[in-house]
């Protein structure tokens, strides 16, 4: 018998699986067609745990549904551009391409080590030229088709990476990549306004059952859809005078989705990057403190602004609106706990019922006038009619944040109050018939902000010329290349970068500049699974048969991290690619499966900061690949979070070291290294032992298919180990001449073995290719193999043993025919347990078939 000896199986089988070309997919076969992809990987050093975690979950789905029959398209590419190349570029003297290609190579080794089988003729790389190309001609298709906006507006920077943020970027405050402290500050930028498909992207998600309720969440509470109406306040003066016939400078609008308290709004707040405050407050005695306000907010992270949790602080504007509902004027004030990125960037403050409005009340002595209160208030009563006297202010200790009755709001008062009450849209039936609202729809998501000031990154393809405007490439000539000729080091930019910035015209000829801005990383990982399905295409991103064809993707793995980044985007990316014509579908990706994280020992995430990773490449030289692909499968459902423990896999080198050496036995090729030797005396008898191993073998086909179609790979591999153990006791109660003797007992033992090898073969390939030509004798690989069949009446048991239970404590056990009736499993229990029920009333005897009867006695 050939021992198993994973560093000589593995890297030989690898390069067997590379000279046949193995994995390579086909377009125009006739097979169904499965599409496995797990997220591409940023290439900033070798891979880790959580990278082998993730693409071990899509290789043995890739392999399984293969031996189901299907075409499988099974890509890896690398996500190339951003920050960390740059970086490590600057530090090391050298150029982010240099680093990036070297890493790539190191991850593909890893990849090819770990015996995943990717179609390498497929791959895509971000920072290739072929590639980004691409991305810059879908921006030119998104600018045609009035997707892209460039424009000046508050930003959040990020004053380590030197770059702006997209608003899903800024994580509590801090920089997604570095965790760095976010500012604000006034910069043109290029956004895609993500805002046109809002109510799209959330309707949609109901599509969506293959993922994980928790990530589609998310979503909906980042597009944040709101139903409201917006009530325009009109300027005054402090006599509480307003222009008869107001302007549009003189109308200050507001979102709101309670306007049923319009009559409790004793002051209006704007955001202090509201566009219209300069012109409010120049040269008056107000301008200096509310310009003092606007630059201490900047320093107010946009995070703790919009929670409000922070000490608030504002400025007096020295103007006044006139609220539409009463007529009365309200004093505007600038305040940090407003933000633009929300509404219209001005708030009607209703203290009474919003704790943050509530608490700057309180800091500078406003009126908190109850307009809302519930029938049990002790103030109700006195308010409850419209002609009741009005209370300016009341001693809370904090707003009356729910819903309830009306009160003080003229011919309101009495009507139930709260969103989408019956006070609510008659106040704004009221406000509309005035001309001074309307019903509106707003969002929280806002326009996705792309540019970003650093260099390593896929250029935006514009030209801005004095004459011309700003106008985009030609066609013709993308892509605009990065130079290779600059000096990071010494802090050469594109901006500064000459020979980059002056170019030509291509509208009037006239010397002219190229956008010196690249894009968002983000935007390169938002179609990439798209050219999978045609990388080598040179006259568009793809061809659209193909990738109909193969899309959307069946399978998408990675981590939850990404529910608002990356898959936001995607899902934009493709319905804008679907109104362009290109795409046929409405979603990337059918399903959805974000895997937890790798924990160590003590139960801490593992990463290189914290200094407790775990290295795949020193596991692999202790135990191999297939034993670590195995383990990190077995030890914990793919969603659910997996400790290391060494132990463990130590514990699977063992099992497939065992079950290695059992396949010779059961067919009978292991000579004088047997594992198994007859003990017969006093153990089941082997024909028992055959019937149950037939069993098993169909029983355990059914549930390991089941089990691969729900991605219980944990489950499936314990069922595997079921089997083993069956065939185990096969084999310890028959010889090797009893087996040769007996051609019904030589089949099922050679049908167990293959099964167990083919059951194992997505988990362990190379394993189970290694035992399919040398102990079982057949060529070639079982990647092309047929997925064992099975037949279900034949893994029905023919007894079931149940537990019997008196008053809930188990008293007995009987063993009785899977098929018995009710009434006879009742009885059998009842005589196993008589001496606990003797003299007792039985009240009930409940059977709960295949597990246990549960008897009630009194």
């Amino acid at each position: 018998m050939k021992e198993y000896n994973p560093h000589e199986i593995e890297p030989r089988l690898q390069g067997e699986w590379a000279k046949a070309d193995l994995f390579h997919v086909p377009d125009n076969d006739e097979k169904p067609k499965k599409y496995i992809l797990e997220m591409f990987p940023y290439p900033s050093g070798d891979i880790h745990m959580g990278h082998v975690r993730n693409y071990s979950i899509g290789d043995v789905l890739a392999r399984y549904h293969r031996m189901r029959g299907y075409d499988v398209l099974h890509p890896m590419g690398w996500d190339a551009f951003g920050l960390p190349a740059e970086n490590a570029a600057i530090k090391h003297h050298s150029h982010p391409a240099k680093w990036t290609y070297a890493n790539i190579e190191t991850q593909k080794s890893s990849f090819k080590r770990m015996g995943f089988s990717y179609d390498w003729d497929r791959t895509v790389v971000a920072c290739d030229p072929e590639y980004y190309r691409w991305g810059q001609w879908i921006f030119e298709q998104f600018w045609k088709k009035g997707l892209v906006e460039r424009r000046n507006s508050p930003v959040n920077w990020c004053p380590s990476c030197e770059t702006v943020l997209a608003n899903e970027q800024v994580i509590e405050g801090r920089c997604w990549r570095c965790h760095s402290e976010v500012e604000k500050r006034d910069l043109t930028q290029w956004y895609f306004k993500i805002t046109d498909y809002a109510q799209e992207l959330l309707d949609d998600l109901d599509q969506l059952d293959g993922w994980p309720e928790r990530v589609k969440q998310q979503q909906a509470n980042w597009i944040g859809r709101s139903e409201g109406a917006e009530v325009d306040f009109i300027l005054c003066d402090a006599d509480g005078n307003a222009p008869a016939d107001p302007t549009d400078d003189d109308i200050i609008t507001v979102f709101t989705t309670r306007a049923d308290t319009l009559f409790g709004c004793s002051f209006f707040v704007l955001a202090p990057e509201y566009k219209g405050l300069d012109k409010l407050v120049a040269g008056t005695e107000y301008e200096q403190p509310v310009k003092d306000l606007v630059e201490a907010a900047k320093k107010v992270t946009a995070v703790e602004r919009a929670q409000g949790n922070h000490e608030k602080h504002g400025a007096f504007t020295g103007r006044y609106v006139m609220n539409p509902i009463n007529g009365q004027k309200v004093p505007v004030w600038v305040a940090d706990y407003v933000v633009a990125d929300y509404g219209t960037g001005a708030v009607m403050a209703v203290p009474c019922g919003d704790q943050r409005d509530f608490e700057f009340a309180r800091a500078y002595d406003l009126p908190i006038v109850p307009i809302i209160l519930g029938e049990d208030d002790p103030l109700y009563d006195t308010l409850k009619d419209e002609q009741n006297r009005v209370v300016t202010s009341v001693d809370w200790d904090e707003a009356y944040a729910t819903e309830g009755r009306l009160v003080q709001s003229g011919p309101y008062t009495g009507m139930v109050g709260g969103k989408h009450s019956e006070g609510e849209a008659a106040v704004v039936k009221a406000l509309e018939e005035m001309g001074r609202g309307r019903r509106k729809v707003e969002y929280r998501l806002r326009d996705w902000l792309i540019s970003r000031q650093r260099y390593w990154g896929n250029p935006i393809p514009a030209i801005h010329c004095e004459h011309c405007g700003t106008v985009p490439v030609p066609e013709e000539d993308l892509p605009v290349m990065l130079p290779k000729d600059i000096d990071l080091a010494a802090g050469e930019t594109l901006a500064t970068h000459e020979e980059f910035i002056n170019t030509t015209c291509p509208v009037c000829g006239r010397p002219a500049k190229r956008e010196t801005d690249t894009m968002d990383t983000f935007t390169c990982s938002s179609w990439y699974y798209m050219r999978y399905t045609d990388p080598h295409n040179d006259q568009a991103p793809f061809d659209s048969a193909k990738v109909n064809s193969w899309m959307p993707v069946d399978q998408y793995i990675g981590g939850i991290e990404h529910a608002i980044l990356h898959l936001l985007y995607s899902r934009f990316y493709t319905k804008a690619l679907r109104d362009l014509g290109l795409v046929n579908f409405d979603e990337p990706f059918t399903n959805l499966l974000c895997q937890g994280m790798v924990k160590d020992s003590n139960g801490e995430t593992m990463s290189k900061s914290k200094g407790n990773v775990i290295a795949p490449e020193d596991m692999i030289a202790e135990y191999g690949a297939d034993a670590v692909r195995t383990y990190i499968l077995f030890m914990a459902p793919p969603d659910k979070d997996l400790q290391w423990d060494e132990e463990g896999l130590a514990g699977i080198y063992k099992f497939l070291n065992r079950v290695w050496r059992q396949v010779f036995d059961l067919v009978g090729a292991a000579g004088e290294d047997t594992l198994y030797q007859p003990a017969n005396k006093g153990k089941e008898k082997p024909a028992d032992a055959a019937k149950t191993l037939l069993r098993e073998r169909h029983r355990v086909v059914g549930k390991v298919g089941d089990d691969m179609e729900r991605d219980n790979f944990n489950t499936a591999i314990a069922a595997i180990m079921e089997l083993s153990n069956a065939a185990g006791t096969f084999l310890h109660v028959t010889s090797a001449e009893d087996r040769a003797a007996n051609s019904e007992w030589a089949a099922l033992a050679r049908d167990a073995a293959e099964t167990i090898v083919k059951l194992l073969a997505p988990m362990a390939p190379h394993w189970a290719d290694e035992l399919w030509n040398t102990a079982l004798g057949h060529e070639g690989f079982l990647y092309n193999e047929p997925w064992p069949t099975f037949d279900p009446e034949k893994a029905k048991a023919d007894e079931v043993e149940l537990a019997v239970q008196v008053n809930g404590k188990v008293r007995a056990r009987i063993t009785v025919a899977a098929d018995a009736a009710e009434d006879d499993v009742r009885a059998a229990a009842l005589e196993a347990v008589a001496a606990h029920t003797e003299g007792k009333q039985v009240v009930k005897a409940i059977v709960i078939p295949g597990r246990l009867v549960n008897i009630v006695v009194k």
